[in-house]
């Protein structure tokens, strides 16, 4: 089996090769072949060395989707993306990523099928960014995709190509929504969303965080180590029953900022919590005012994807897998 991997340098990306590496069969089978790919040079585990090969690329180039899958990779899993905040800042670079890439790669994919018949599975990442106020209290899958960004908006037009080529037979699709991915290791990125991984993770290691929203600010969250399980299931299930409805809304766990802070303080005590900052960010205010915050699973929940159920879990999740298992 071969298996390629677009945006494997980002978090979930490096983390899910790291899944593979301890798990090889996890997707289905043994990896003959893995692909990694991504504008920076993926990192390469040493129990994957054997089977790896690297490709520093520009998904929006030309050229560059057609040599991603001129070997006919069995299973595409596409991580690459310019995050919510870097997209609403620089409209053509998010519109060439997000939007020129993904329509370039189901394309590539569609002129090698045009050769020789070749379907491989296709799991996308998407966002719950694709919808958009004034919400319901509850969002289900039902509820439209009007995003209020440019990154959503983006993720909205991957989400109908994905499903109309699925329905084509030009691959077989699966969109995963994800919820924002909660407590992101590493450091600071562009995200709008990165504060609600820096107010947890900067004070577990005695450094300051900045908190630029209101504690009463809800969102929808769930850990690495869940996101890696989404696509690792995404990859190997039957896509029979999920109907021509390809785009999957994630289960995660709906809290608010203050739930955050308190979960902190149970887990890592006051001393951690006594290091977050509040500075007041009204462009983040304002995009973050346009996701939103609870949502009805129970679609993927019944197709076997899972989340965590409290904030405590996600961050005993983070002390384990980034850590070492405790603090220090």
């Amino acid at each position: 089996m071969h298996v390629l991997v677009i945006g494997a340098a980002g978090m979930v990306g490096r983390k899910l090769v790291e899944k593979i590496a301890t798990a090889p069969t996890i997707l289905g089978r043994d990896i003959e072949r893995l692909t990694l790919a991504d504008a920076f040079e993926p990192v390469v585990p040493a129990a994957l060395q054997p089977v790896a090969q690297t490709m520093t690329v520009d998904l929006a180039a030309p050229g560059t989707a057609e040599a991603l899958v001129a070997d006919r990779p069995d299973i595409i899993i596409h991580l690459a993306a310019i995050v919510s905040g870097e997209a609403e800042a620089d409209f053509d670079k998010g519109y060439a990523v997000n939007l020129d890439g993904t329509r370039a790669l189901f394309e590539a994919i569609r002129d090698e099928g045009q050769r020789e018949p070749y379907v491989p599975r296709v799991v996308f990442a998407s966002s719950i960014a694709v919808f958009g106020a004034p919400f319901h209290e509850v969002i289900s899958e039902d509820f439209f995709t009007t995003p209020l960004t440019s990154y959503g908006t983006q993720k909205a037009i991957a989400e109908l190509l994905l499903a109309d080529y699925s329905r084509r037979g030009i691959f077989d699709g699966v969109g995963i929504r994800l919820p924002t991915i909660c407590i992101r290791p590493g450091t600071p990125n562009k995200a709008a969303s990165g504060f609600f991984s820096n107010i947890l993770r900067e004070p577990l290691v005695g450094k300051e965080a900045v908190l630029p929203v209101s504690e009463n600010v809800r969102h929808w969250f769930a850990s690495p180590r869940s996101a890696v399980g989404f696509f690792v299931h995404a990859a190997t299930m039957d896509t029979g029953p999920i109907g021509p409805r390809r785009n999957l809304t994630m289960p995660g766990l709906s809290a608010l900022v203050g739930e955050e802070i308190e979960a902190l303080r149970r887990v890592a005590g006051e001393k951690a919590v006594a290091l977050i900052r509040r500075e007041a960010d009204p462009v983040i205010e304002r995009i973050v005012a346009g996701w939103p915050t609870n949502f009805d699973a129970r679609r993927a929940e019944s197709l076997g994807f899972k989340a965590e159920k409290t904030f405590d879990e996600i961050i005993r999740i983070h002390i384990e897998d980034e850590l070492g298992g405790s603090l220090s």
